[in-house]
């Protein structure tokens, strides 16, 4: 009798370390699954955004930008150090302008690029298909990224990028902090009065522009508290009678380019209530123009041109 149960208490340990190891093994197959998520596996394929299949055959090391957002994604995954070639356009972060430029967007040098000998060249919007075949024919791997214009697509692009480049840990916590900051900021404006905002992108001589209601800027005015004075167009073309027959509440212009002063002069805008009240705004344009990791920050600075008193 007590051997049988001296053998049932055996049959009871071996079953315990067994359903244990079990265990274990399962806890280090979900960890190795985890881990397989955060790191990117090569070769490896990925579809662009001009539909192509591009294969990548290892992590790149020697990348060349073909857009400043591109450029701001590399530098917001810590992978400016991999970075040997950008645009003429590229400023951001301020590393990177010891980085060669190989010239502009839509007409960058061949020869500057086969001589930096990039793994791997990213382009995004306005990039020509013209200069994708004479890079292909030198058998230089070029992928092309960009996504809608909204908040999802500049999510999937940076997704996309620490993809190709082995920073997807990295790639998440960027996304997961601009999500945090679009957040907050609609849970501080949420319950304000919405005021017109026209944003002024061109004006003058330069002709009347502005973001429509299908615009990512117009996206930005609506999450930031604020009603797109423009909301009755599409696109980004309009006109100083419609502006004035609007007289919106406030108008938002870029730093660049002395253009508030010359706003101020521009007959029709000079007339406005918002322009002689001193409701016209400026802000680096960059943060919303180029859609790339600091597009959360161009939202909390329209914000806080808008709902100033809620950021106190």
């Amino acid at each position: 009798m007590k051997s049988k149960r001296s053998l049932f208490s055996l049959v009871l340990v071996v079953l315990f370390a067994m359903s244990t190891f079990l265990v274990g093994c399962g806890k280090k197959a979900s960890i190795e699954e985890g881990n397989a998520t955060v790191k990117s596996t090569y070769p490896l394929k990925i579809k662009d955004s001009y539909n192509r299949e591009v294969t990548i055959d290892k992590e790149p090391q020697r990348i060349i930008s073909l857009a400043p957002n591109i450029t701001e994604v590399i530098g917001a995954l810590n992978k400016t150090d991999k970075l040997v070639g950008r645009t003429n356009y590229c400023d951001y972060p301020v590393e990177v302008k010891k980085v060669q430029s190989v010239g502009t967007l839509k007409d960058p040098s061949i020869e500057k690029i086969v001589e930096l000998k990039p793994d791997l060249v990213i382009a995004s919007t306005h990039f020509s298909k013209d200069v994708l075949a004479k890079l292909e024919a030198l058998n230089i791997k070029v992928v092309v990224l960009y996504g809608e214009e909204n908040f999802d697509g500049v999510y999937n692009t940076i997704s996309k990028i620490a993809k190709v480049l082995n920073a997807n840990e990295a790639g998440n916590k960027v996304i997961s902090n601009m999500k945090a900051k679009v957040s907050s900021v609609q849970a501080k404006v949420k319950d304000k009065n919405k005021p017109n905002v026209y944003y002024v992108v061109g004006y003058g001589k330069f002709g009347d522009f502005t973001s429509g209601k299908d615009t990512f800027i117009s996206q930005v005015i609506e999450l930031a508290g604020g009603k797109n004075a423009a909301n009755d167009v599409t696109g980004w073309k309009y006109s100083v009678e419609k502006l004035v027959e609007k007289n919106p509440d406030m108008l938002i212009c870029s730093k660049a380019n002395n253009a508030k002063a010359g706003i101020k002069t521009t007959p029709g805008y000079k007339d406005l209530n918002a322009v002689k009240t001193d409701k016209l705004y400026e802000i680096d344009n960059n943060l919303l123009d180029r859609q790339g990791p600091r597009m959360a920050d161009g939202l909390e600075a329209v914000a806080k041109i808008i709902h100033p008193e809620a950021f106190k």
